[in-house]
């Protein structure tokens, strides 16, 4: 062996172990922390989601607060579809990733929902409570399983069943709450974001079936469903006459509009991609308990920076919500959660054998 070799040999056991050449990349905001300790990228994509989606949530509930701006939502949609779309089309790109895989009719279809989802979201924020925008939110779970059963001719077991109801309660005590101490309880709202929470179940079981069916990847799914998107947003305030009253108001107030709008939409798209980059280092569960986290923040900042009226009834409705969707995870994830609670019950009860913990008729 030469000495090249040995001192090769060497160099490369002295490496930590999680310093290799083959690590496979995770990407936050452009950078690879692929190398940095697990400790450091919880952290780190942690971090980035609650700075990203805390300052999305801000922007949106800033720039309807603007007097004048409750009937520009579709505008603002339109240039959250053009930004979306033109950072997927620059990530295909970059990937060298453009051959489209899905048929047309099937990004129009996709398209559609998209808008609609979208646009009664962000048009439902000017008639309604942020928080309870965000309660209502949180519980896609009801119209996916409903669009599950009627679209992909799904089954569901009965934890789901009960996580849908349970989630229906919170958004009735939510609503009873919000109708109780809000001034300008406004039905409008609440129509806009059940629409949005329906075609959210639509886009979400078309997206599955067809991803699967023809192989398309979801950069290409952004760049298509938003770029036809924009099209359809296009021509809908065309025809409103929407856009003929918001351009002169954009340009009137530009800096609280198009600058509220850009920086709202590039940490939306950012804060998408950090969210799906958790999921894959760390797993459903662990991106869900720190999105639910977010959410909550975001309700209690809301609460404190914008003016609005509280009851204690909002806590008990969010409580509520928040064990339906852990009851939901619990169902996708019941085989490993049984297995880890066994495991923590059997050292509670002294057990060093999980083996032998799992004879124990009080742990089975």
């Amino acid at each position: 062996m030469t000495t090249a070799q040995i001192h090769s040999d060497c160099s490369s056991s002295m490496l930590p172990r999680h310093v290799k050449d083959d690590v496979e990349p995770i990407h936050l905001l452009g950078f690879n922390i692929a190398r940095k300790p697990k400790w450091l990228q919880f952290v780190l994509l942690s971090g980035a989601i609650f700075v990203l989606y805390v300052g999305y949530g801000y922007m949106q509930e800033l720039i309807f607060k603007l007097p004048g701006m409750k009937p520009f939502g579709w505008t603002l949609t339109l240039i959250q579809f053009l930004i979306y779309s033109s950072c997927g089309y620059a990530e295909c790109l970059v990937w060298h990733n453009t051959r489209r895989m899905i048929p047309w009719r099937i990004y129009g279809v996709i398209a559609f929902f998209t808008v609609a989802t979208m646009g009664l979201s962000n048009a439902s924020v000017g008639y309604l409570n942020y928080p309870t925008q965000v309660i209502f939110k949180c519980c896609k779970l009801i119209p996916v399983l409903i669009g599950g059963i009627l679209i992909q001719g799904k089954r569901y077991g009965w934890i789901d069943i009960s996580a849908a109801i349970l989630m229906s309660l919170g958004i009735i005590m939510f609503t009873l709450a919000d109708n109780k101490v809000s001034p300008n309880f406004d039905s409008r709202g609440y129509i806009m974001i059940s629409g949005a929470l329906l075609a959210d179940a639509v886009i979400g079981n078309i997206q599955e079936k067809n991803m699967k069916k023809y192989g398309g990847s979801s950069n290409e799914v952004v760049l298509y469903s938003y770029g036809i998107g924009s099209a359809f947003i296009f021509s809908y305030v065309i025809l409103s006459g929407e856009i003929f009253t918001a351009i002169p108001f954009f340009f009137e107030n530009a800096w609280k509009t198009f600058g509220y709008a850009l920086i709202f939409s590039f940490l939306g798209y950012l804060g998408v991609n950090v969210v799906l980059t958790h999921i894959k280092v760390f797993g459903a569960l662990v991106a869900v308990t720190v999105t639910t986290l977010r959410k909550a923040l975001t309700i209690i900042l809301s609460f404190l920076l914008f003016s609005k009226p509280f009851t204690i009834e909002y806590v008990y409705a969010g409580s509520v919500v928040m064990l339906a969707i852990y009851l939901n995870l619990y169902s996708k994830n019941k085989t490993s959660w049984d297995n880890m609670i066994r495991r923590l019950v059997a050292r509670a009860m002294g057990y060093h054998d999980v083996s032998v913990a799992r004879k124990d008729p009080m742990l089975v």
